[in-house]
């Protein structure tokens, strides 16, 4: 697709002109047409300024408006259109703007998979499950990835969902290579559909006998369906093939950490051949496992070829070093740390371990030599400031941390990773006005920062009354990534403080398809919660308490419903 200039950059130029369209159509008489409709520079550039106020439904009519000023070669436009006029649910735009696209690349994936999309909008399922099929079965492989892409965030309801995934399984539309089965298989499970996950299992385990990672699904799916015996009995299945095949190595260990194992997947690991990468995960697990005698052993088997003065092997015996609590060796390690990046980290690494050993005075002083150090990276000099700000946060030092902050923004000044750091510092301290100013002024520089967006827009749902505007902020970050969770859980959330709970519900099951975690479990179940659908509500809050306890989205919402 081509590329346009952004708005704001070029506010000079276009300025003026779209301060003025409200004024020149009223003046204008009734059947008058915006000349602007007919230019292509100009409605793009009317498009993305709506698109910045969060206007969907305006940005994808004047990028229609584009599109058709283009010409016959140019899809990028229609597409565009098209994207926004779905994500802003204006059906009739999307119809008009895919026409378009489908006469000027009408074999693409892309535009099938928009197609598919807005016939499932249209509640005609039978049009969807015919372009589902194209696609699932076309010889690109990129074809089925679409199709499933469709299936997980097209519908406006979950059950859609499902039953477009039964009806592609019972037409035998899944082609039959085992990434395809096990993308629909994992699918299956990430919407909740038990019967159907056995099924595909079934049949995957019929069609591929013997096969890994068919073992790793089916425990995955049992894990999830709170089997954990079932769980653990399917991943012994796997057998020494995970010794020989690094991937399956590192899918096994993750699986049995997710079960709780964390001394098994470290077993996993410790099978085959090992390299700095696969020594560094075992070490952390053993540190989260609190083994520390298995780790020490760990400890004493890297010593032994630490002859060599390798960064990333010194490094990792600094951080193994810290896991044992044996701070004054892991200093030593550090300093051993030749040159390069690992030095680097090395550096910022002895900050940590002074501060643990309550020389804090020499942890901020190594940490402001690391910040006037010139001949350094500047992406380490930064990390220097967000360190200290971590390490003042965690002595509950708030004027320390934001004068941290605030030493590294006049040194960089607007930096984006300083000025979200410092933002999420005002948040914990109930100061949204000072979280918004800053994150506004990093919208001021990069209005496409999708990470602000998404951040500013959730704060304003979650912490004020400002719900419109919240909206349109993530309605701007949903545009950039819209098969982000993160932002998914946004849109639902600000739908459920406007009030709108059924529509927040399908939004944010979307969102926990897609993603599993402990914040959107617990909007989830807050939401729920609020329908009268408590037993249902309860078994997400379950689900949130076992990813993460502690999260502050759980606690909030335990509190509000009492549940």
């Amino acid at each position: 697709m081509p590329v346009f200039p952004n708005p704001v950059r070029r506010i000079a130029l276009f300025g003026l002109l779209l301060l003025a369209m409200p004024l020149a159509s009223t003046a204008a008489p009734a059947t008058a047409r915006d000349p602007l409709r007919d230019d292509v520079l100009g409605a793009s550039m009317a498009g993305e300024y709506a698109l910045q106020a969060g206007r969907l439904d305006e940005a994808a009519g004047w990028y229609l408006d584009a599109a058709r000023a283009a010409g016959d070669d140019d899809a990028g436009l229609a597409e565009r259109a098209t994207r926004i006029a779905l994500l802003g649910k204006d059906d009739r735009t999307a119809a008009r703007a895919l026409a378009l696209w489908r006469q000027r690349a009408p074999a693409s994936l892309p535009m099938r998979a928009a197609e598919a999309t807005l016939a499932l909008r249209d509640g005609r399922e039978r049009a969807a499950a015919r372009q589902l099929r194209s696609m699932m079965l076309d010889p690109d492989p990129a074809g089925w990835r679409h199709a499933l892409s469709v299936i997980a965030t097209g519908p406006r309801k979950p059950e859609t969902s499902a039953k477009m995934m039964r009806r592609l399984f019972d037409d035998g539309a899944v082609p039959d290579a085992l990434p395809a089965w096990l993308a629909f298989g994992d699918l299956a499970q990430r919407l909740d559909q038990e019967e159907l996950t056995r099924r595909v299992i079934a049949r995957i385990v019929e069609r591929f006998p013997g096969e890994p990672r068919v073992a790793l699904l089916r425990a995955s799916q049992l894990r999830e369906a709170g089997d954990l015996d079932g769980a653990r009995a399917a991943l012994a299945e796997v057998g020494e093939a995970a010794t020989i095949v690094s991937e399956l190595r590192l899918a096994l260990a993750a699986e049995y950490d997710a079960l709780g194992d964390t001394a098994a997947a470290e077993q996993v690991l410790a099978k085959g051949p090992q390299d700095g990468r696969i020594y560094a995960l075992r070490a952390s697990l053993l540190a989260r496992a609190e083994d520390k005698e298995s780790l020490g052993r760990l400890y004493d088997e890297l010593r032994r070829d630490a002859g060599n003065p390798n960064p990333a092997q010194r490094l990792l015996l600094g951080q193994t070093a810290e896991f044992l609590d044996r701070h004054a060796e892991a200093l030593e390690w550090y300093d051993s740390v030749p040159g390069g990046e690992a030095r680097l980290q090395a550096r910022l690494r002895t900050s940590n371990v002074l501060h643990e050993l309550g020389r804090g005075d020499e942890a901020f002083a190594a940490l402001r030599r690391l910040q006037a150090d010139g001949s350094i990276d500047e992406d380490a000099r930064r990390a220097a400031y967000l360190l200290e700000g971590e390490l003042r946060a965690k002595d509950k030092d708030f004027d320390a941390e934001n004068e941290a902050y605030a030493r590294g923004l006049a040194d960089w000044p607007d930096e984006p990773s300083l000025l979200y750091a410092r933002a999420l510092m005002w948040e914990r301290r109930d100061d949204i006005p000072r979280a918004e100013a800053d994150l506004r002024t990093i919208l001021v520089a990069d209005p496409e920062n999708v990470a602000a967006l998404n951040a500013l827009g959730y704060t304003l749902a979650d912490r004020t009354e400002r719900y419109e505007e919240a909206l349109a902020l993530i309605d701007r970050a949903r545009v950039a990534e819209p098969g982000n969770a993160a932002i998914i859980d946004s849109y639902g959330w600000v739908l459920y403080r406007l009030g709108r709970n059924e529509e927040a519900l399908v939004e944010l099951r979307r969102a926990y398809t897609l993603q599993k975690d402990a914040e959107i479990a617990a909007h989830v179940a807050e939401v729920l919660w609020m329908l009268g659908r408590r037993d249902e509500a309860r078994k997400y809050f379950d689900d949130a308490r076992r990813l993460d306890p502690e999260n502050r989205s759980l606690q909030r919402a335990l509190e509000k419903t009492g549940a």
